[in-house]
């Protein structure tokens, strides 16, 4: 998408050609119109898809996850938790999740009552990087007997290799914006769907 790695490119901060910083437009402050493209454009690409539900991670995927959820007909979003909240009663699916930028593993849960067996889900998340989010949501669907119809991602990074961790478990995966790398503080960006 376009749009989407301009906007990269002028509002991004690259870290030690290691961490790409998009908190001005994704994560904490969110441009919603851009966001709102993104969904509209993920929803293009998935509408065949027979997805019943979207899944995310709480809360860097919420804002795409939503707008896709929107664009394919208000399709319910559910978001995987991080944290136990106090009222939870143990009726969860979960699975550990390391995070790239935090460096630390993360239970994350959802629970049985809104994931249930038969369901089409689709997994949308803002980044793509080794594939643990991904995986872990992925091991979600599968604890509850639903099936996963593809991955849309906003960023990939595909040098981490999440992508291939994805596709070997047979999951169409889309990114709407797709680096290759990150070379000397500039960002090289390769095929998007």
């Amino acid at each position: 998408m376009k749009k989407l790695e301009e906007r990269i490119l002028k509002d991004g901060v690259l870290i030690e050609d290691r961490i790409l910083k998009v908190d001005s437009f994704i994560n904490f402050q969110i441009d919603v119109e851009l966001t709102d493209e993104m969904g509209m454009e993920l929803a293009r690409i998935f509408k065949d898809s027979g997805a019943t539900k979207v899944l995310t991670v709480e809360t860097s995927g919420l804002p795409a996850a939503y707008a896709t959820a929107k664009y394919l007909g208000n399709l319910p979003l559910l978001f995987a938790k991080k944290a136990k909240p106090n009222t939870d009663i143990g009726e969860d699916y979960t699975a550990m999740v390391r995070s790239f930028t935090k460096e630390v593993v993360n239970p994350i849960r959802v629970s049985r009552k809104y994931l249930q067996p038969g369901e089409k889900i689709l997994i949308v998340d803002d980044f793509l990087a080794s594939g643990a989010a991904s995986l872990g949501l992925l091991d979600l669907v599968e604890q509850a007997g639903a099936e996963c119809v593809g991955v849309g991602i906003v960023i990939e990074k595909e040098f981490q290799g999440g992508r291939a961790l994805l596709e070997e478990k047979g999951l169409r995966v889309v990114s709407l914006a797709h680096i290759t790398a990150f070379k000397d503080g500039k960002i090289e960006f390769g095929y998007t769907e």
